[in-house]
């Protein structure tokens, strides 16, 4: 896909700050440092449309973003940082569960996972949560360009076994490259007609 235009739009905080669900929207969703913003710009050809902190943990709201005046880019709060109180954890978790149960239907959820560490206990956890609001995630493997081939191709299979995905597509993606984004992107076109299709089929008139 060309990406034409690609815009911040919000930061939400509270549910009531979210945006309309009939739009489809593309949600990330991944440990602290796993690379959200990074593989957020490489898709969009930009150097600094999301926000790369040096500290783990920075993103605490839902931020939005508009691409091609078409659809959403929902850079979703990181899990897992220590320093990040129980109770900020908790109101992150709190949001989160909101934001799922407003999007339910229009959002495609792409989970990102660490090829090198591999799947942990929260990334496990957060894909069963998934799947249990009925989102059924597209998995992408950041950082693939740390490992080499042979070690790679083991480290996706354990992915696709811990988080309980046998028969699913673990997509490598490497950030100095930009390897793995045409797949990525494929994921999201393939949504988006079938998003589209649904919503004309129905007489919506969403964009």
């Amino acid at each position: 896909m060309r990406v034409k235009s690609a815009q911040y739009l919000l930061s939400a905080v509270r549910s009531e700050d979210f945006l309309d669900g009939g739009c489809p929207q593309i949600a990330f969703v991944g440990r602290s440092n796993v690379g959200k913003s990074t593989l957020l710009n490489r898709l969009v050809g930009r150097h600094s449309l999301a926000r790369i902190s040096s500290n783990p943990g920075r993103t605490r709201a839902i931020n939005y973003f508009e691409i091609n005046s078409r659809f959403y880019f929902v850079d979703l709060p990181g899990y897992g940082y220590a320093k990040v109180s129980k109770k900020e954890r908790e109101s992150w978790g709190r949001l989160m569960a909101s934001y799922f149960e407003m999007a339910s239907g229009s959002a495609m959820v792409i989970q990102l996972v660490d090829a090198k560490v591999g799947a942990t206990e929260l990334d496990r956890q957060s894909a069963q949560y998934l799947r249990s609001v009925g989102v059924d995630p597209v998995v992408v493997a950041t950082k693939a360009d740390r490992l080499k081939r042979g070690k790679l191709e083991a480290a996706l299979a354990s992915v696709r076994r811990d988080l309980g995905l046998p028969d699913s597509i673990v997509i490598p993606f490497e950030a100095p490259s930009g390897n793995g984004a045409k797949q990525i992107w494929k994921s999201i076109e393939q949504y988006l007609d079938s998003f589209e299709a649904r919503d004309f089929n129905q007489g919506g008139d969403h964009a």
